[in-house]
């Protein structure tokens, strides 16, 4: 495939929370075998392949657009080994839609993050473009489906980093006119350790008329606390740096929202440990998997790549995880939350117009 890009700019590209240095030039990793003890049986891994192939994952949070800008020409379509996710591993690891991160590294605020955010999105645009017949552009619930019954992986746009707003509205409302539909809350500075200041909670509101997924990830415990009262659509945490306190689970699933969990533990049974807390405390309707891959951040033995998600569900099998809460895991919770926040979007759009609200000085 042909560069998408020019030289990267100054300002290179990372997912936010999960790891603020520039991923390290990789060779072409080899996978590590399972220790014995972690190696799911052959039964469940043929079981868990057939699971995906009906019910596909929905990776909550992919850096691969943020990945390419690190690397000077690639090829996804027939296998990057430079990466840690291409077309050929995606369908290998019956993932069916990522969420394509849209976080800056370096922090920019103002017009620079605005600047760095949009040349990002028109990478991942132009790439999914570039690739007909493995990608498919996705803004919402239906096109997930429809990207699924073609055999194509849904690209969804997001999270963008809640700086790149500019504290603007408009900007919100111009990012989802290009298809975003998701930005994490953190870093701003109507954000705070005490929670959302006015603005922040007319932030919330105006996702909610969007239809764009408000994200926790990265946010004060506060500002998540405060966030789940405020917000009428299900919101999301998709790479959260720590565990999740079980009383923020518990809001989350009062919410109908989804905690995902990134497959960065030690090891894969340490990643289905947390997997078991959050449907434990959350229910099965709140939980979902992010990969986190391409993103700078390690990954256990025998989740080196996208390929490997298989081996995590023939896991849960072995821990007698039902099929419909694998199904939930894996597709319908994403799938359900992007529909139910459509819905509350157009419940509110028929009653009110858009906020004109901006940050007063008590929001700084």
């Amino acid at each position: 495939m042909a560069d998408l890009q020019d030289d990267p700019p100054a300002e290179s590209i990372a997912v936010g929370n999960l790891d603020d240095v520039a991923p390290p030039r990789r060779e072409p990793p080899t996978e590590p075998a399972d220790p014995p003890a972690t190696s799911p049986a052959a039964g469940s891994l043929e079981r868990a392949r057939e699971l995906l192939a009906a019910h596909p994952i929905a990776d909550g949070c992919s850096g691969l657009g943020l990945a390419l800008r690190e690397i000077p020409s690639y090829d996804i379509e027939d296998g990057e080994r430079m990466l840690e996710t291409d077309i050929p591993r995606l369908r290998d690891g019956g993932v069916g839609a990522q969420f394509w991160s849209l976080q800056v590294r370096g922090e920019p605020t103002g017009d620079r993050a605005v600047t760095a955010t949009l040349e990002q999105l028109d990478l991942v645009r132009a790439l999914v473009a570039e690739c007909p017949e493995g990608l498919r552009l996705a803004v919402s619930a239906g096109d997930l489906a429809d990207a699924r019954n073609c055999g194509r992986i849904a690209a969804l746009l997001g999270p963008v980093a809640g700086p790149a707003l500019g504290d603007s509205l408009a900007t919100l409302r111009a990012y989802h006119a290009l298809g975003v539909r998701s930005v994490t809350l953190a870093g701003t500075r109507w954000t705070q350790r005490t929670g959302l200041t006015p603005f922040g909670q007319e932030v919330v509101r105006e996702m909610n008329r969007l239809g764009v997924l408000v994200d926790l990830s990265g946010c004060t415990l506060e500002t998540m606390r405060r966030t789940l009262v405020v917000a009428k659509a299900p919101v999301v945490i998709s790479h959260h740096p720590e565990p999740v306190p079980d009383d923020v689970l518990r809001q989350l699933r009062a919410n109908c929202g989804v905690c995902m969990v990134a497959c960065t533990g030690a090891s894969i049974r340490e990643t289905a440990d947390r997997l078991d807390h959050v449907r434990e405390t959350a229910g099965p309707q709140s939980v979902a998997l992010t990969g986190a891959y391409d993103t700078g951040s390690p990954h256990a033995p025998g989740l080196a790549d996208v390929s490997c998600f298989p081996r995590l569900i023939a896991e849960l099998l072995d821990r007698d995880w039902p099929e419909p809460d694998i199904d939930a895991l894996t597709w319908t919770n994403v799938s359900r939350v992007l529909r139910d926040a459509e819905f509350v979007s157009r419940a509110i759009q028929a009653r009110r117009p858009p906020s004109t609200a901006r940050p007063t000085p008590q929001d700084g």
